[in-house]
């Protein structure tokens, strides 16, 4: 599709194969969009007319096979990275008066719409605390590649099966966010490393881990990216206080919880300061285990993103994928906002001889806690 850059279409039910030939060249465009905090999304736009063989996709997809599956891989310098494996969710056409002016739009999401179509409540899980509940969850869907990393909670509550016993409330998906927001963690699937292959993390958000090759701006012949900007905003910033009841006199002691989650350091010098407290009276009914895991759970939801950025960049001149959910350097934007980011959302888009991507970027502070990021 693009000198140095392959995309590989692979469609089908359970397991996808190869696209054929004339549906790769009615292919124009792809769209995908992965973001931290959300599900990821696709979009395949295709020129069709009425002999193409793209209607017998759109008759399987649209009620022969409850889910066709769809995974994109793009090659870059013969290193395959894999874009999306998700599942159709909806095929539009819009008509032309000339052979060849139709088009077929099909959008679809990340294998997590699989987990959101049952409703699954009254399931029982009698002495498993979060962690384990996931688990099993996940391993229903064993079928799609998903491979589970589960982090458990600091202060994992565990179910004494006399005293209560938890059971599955909603959809898989539902339940499973619902887990993962009490103990302050997230949950997402991402694709790959092969295709086929998918990653189930239930965990806190980790900031951590390798960096990206560093987004240059302002850099004359050195510069990467086709623009990049910041805003920074410290309005956000609170801090939950739990209260603990005393057993002898009843009485609630607050204690404030601030965020020390060691996934998520600062990557700014200069964080924001606290501007309100949250006092979480209800922790008091709960045992000191559980009021401290609420109040960690708060603290990592509240933790403020101080410094934002936003850009857009051509693959080819950066020389590598952009990914969400993992952290970059940034160069040439002046000493307040140089430094490492986390990625917080990467929308790809190719056409025929392009691929850019825009990307949102966040940190919780000015000033970079490093003197030189990974070029």
């Amino acid at each position: 599709m693009l000198k140095g850059i392959q995309l590989t279409l692979l469609v089908g039910p359970g397991v996808p194969v190869p696209a054929p030939k004339p549906v790769m060249d009615a292919l124009e465009s792809v769209e995908v969009t992965s973001a931290a905090g959300s599900p990821s999304g696709f979009q395949l736009a295709f020129a069709i007319d009425s002999r193409s063989p793209l209607h017998t996709l759109l008759l399987i997809a649209g009620g022969q096979v409850p889910w066709l599956r769809v995974i994109l891989v793009a090659t870059l310098n013969s290193l395959p990275t894999v874009l999306m494996d998700g599942l159709i969710t909806r095929q539009e056409i819009s008509g032309g008066n000339e052979p060849g002016q139709g088009r077929l739009t099909i959008t679809g999401e990340d294998l997590t719409v699989a987990m959101d179509k049952q409703d699954m409540s009254g399931l029982p899980y009698p002495a498993m605390p979060p962690a384990a509940r996931v688990a099993l969850i996940v391993a229903r869907y064993g079928l799609y590649g998903m491979l589970p990393v589960i982090i458990p909670s600091v202060f994992e509550d565990v179910p004494i099966p006399v005293d209560r016993i938890p059971t599955h409330e909603g959809t898989d998906l539902a339940y499973t966010r619902q887990l993962a927001r009490d103990a302050g963690h997230v949950f997402y699937i991402e694709p790959g490393p092969l295709p086929g292959a998918n990653i189930a993390y239930w965990g806190p958000e980790i900031r951590l881990g390798p960096v990206q090759p560093a987004l240059n701006t302002g850099m004359d012949v050195h510069t990467n990216v086709e623009s990049l900007s910041f805003a920074v905003n410290q309005s956000d910033a609170e801090m939950p206080i739990v209260f603990i009841q005393n057993p002898i006199t009843k009485f609630p002691i607050p204690l404030p919880v601030p965020d020390v989650s060691l996934a998520n350091p600062p990557l700014g010098l200069i964080p924001p300061m606290v501007k309100s407290l949250k006092l979480m009276k209800e922790t008091a009914k709960l045992s000191p285990i559980a009021a401290l895991g609420k109040g960690l759970a708060a603290a990592a939801a509240s933790s403020a993103d101080a410094v934002t950025g936003n850009g857009s960049l051509d693959v080819l001149r950066y020389g590598h994928i952009l990914k969400a959910r993992q952290l970059v350097g940034v160069r040439g934007a002046g000493m307040a906002f140089d430094g490492l980011y986390y990625v917080k959302r990467v929308s790809s888009s190719l056409k025929a001889g392009e691929f850019r991507q825009s990307f949102s970027l966040a940190r919780n502070g000015l000033v970079s806690t490093l003197p030189l990021v990974p070029a």
